[in-house]
């Protein structure tokens, strides 16, 4: 079954529906990537700082070798890590994660977060005390290396994540390539309207990550709440027959966010999957929206600190 796609601002178009691999161990992620592309699935969201980039080439490669898809039939996202961000070290950082990818192009690249590391050193780099190490670098300049990148053909669209709106605003007016997409944080405990209505108005398209409440996130405490067993929701998904992660998925597609769920479990990859043929009533959507608690469970609060720390804004 072919997923609905959405129209970008610079006329190509995205699969509305994607495999996420955060979280994803390289010895499960070719895998499951393979079990997704059988399974229908032709958009991947993948990303440096994941560490198993490779391990998605390797499904790709042997998914283009068994002619089960074309490279053209496929949409590939990776995301520049925040150690790259100044502008000398960005196409490099992308040539990187095509070697890695076995791909000559990316479909879409990313600035992973509006806030910069410092460079050339670990992916997470410390000081004595433990503390992360920032860089002066601005995610503005930053845009234009990205921009460079389009032009030698390198990536197709480029986007950002994990940006406010005013960051947004701060990007768009220094563009002359605007981003496609900010790919955040999205689910009925931050289902983000007011960022959605804001990006809509600039033709910005949300991508939704976490979109189950991310349960298997490594810092989630034993007592915090479960999305998936929220009660309100199960009701909803007795409803229609479905489950409530497949009812929090349509939720967010409904609502016109591409949307990426990870699982490297091949019937979970396919019960995520299944959920074009069932539509949730407006009354149902109004409902899940109002369960928004501001329940953000990536909130990179080792970053506070940073100029650029981007949730210290309302939206």
């Amino acid at each position: 079954m072919a997923v609905p796609s959405v129209k970008l601002n610079n006329g190509l178009s995205i699969p509305i529906f994607g495999l996420g691999t955060w979280k994803s161990k390289p010895g499960e992620v070719t895998q499951a990537v393979k079990d997704a592309i059988d399974i229908g699935y032709r958009h991947i969201d993948c990303a440096h700082v994941y560490g198993n980039e490779k391990e998605v080439g390797e499904a790709l490669e042997a998914k283009f070798k068994e002619g089960v898809i074309k490279r053209e039939d496929i949409f590939i996202t990776s995301k520049l890590w925040i150690t790259f961000l100044r502008p000398d070290l960005v196409e490099n950082a992308l040539k990187t994660t095509l070697s890695n990818l076995k791909l000559d192009y990316l479909d879409l690249y990313l600035i992973h977060w509006p806030i910069a590391y410092k460079e050339e050193g670990d992916l997470f780099p410390l000081d004595a005390d433990g503390n992360i190490q920032h860089s002066d670098t601005d995610y503005v300049d930053t845009w234009k290396a990205l921009e460079a990148c389009v032009k030698k053909g390198l990536t197709k669209s480029i986007g950002v994540s994990n940006f406010n709106s005013k960051q947004i605003q701060r990007v768009l007016d220094v563009a002359t390539i605007p981003p496609v997409t900010n790919q955040v944080e999205c689910h009925p405990y931050l289902n983000q309207k007011r960022l959605i209505d804001f990006c809509k108005s600039k033709h910005i398209v949300i991508t939704a990550y976490s979109p189950l409440g991310s349960p298997d996130r490594p810092w989630a405490k034993p007592d915090d709440p479960k999305l998936l067993d929220d009660p309100k929701l199960k009701s909803i998904a007795a409803k229609y027959g479905k489950s409530t992660a497949q009812v929090v998925l349509r939720w967010n597609v409904q609502r016109g966010n591409v949307t990426i769920p990870k699982s490297v479990t091949k019937s979970r990859i396919a019960e995520n999957f299944d959920i074009f043929n069932f539509k949730l009533s407006d009354e149902d959507i109004a409902l899940i929206d109002t369960f928004d608690c501001n329940g953000r469970i990536c909130p990179m609060d080792r970053s506070t600190e940073s100029p650029h720390y981007p949730f210290h804004e309302p939206f």
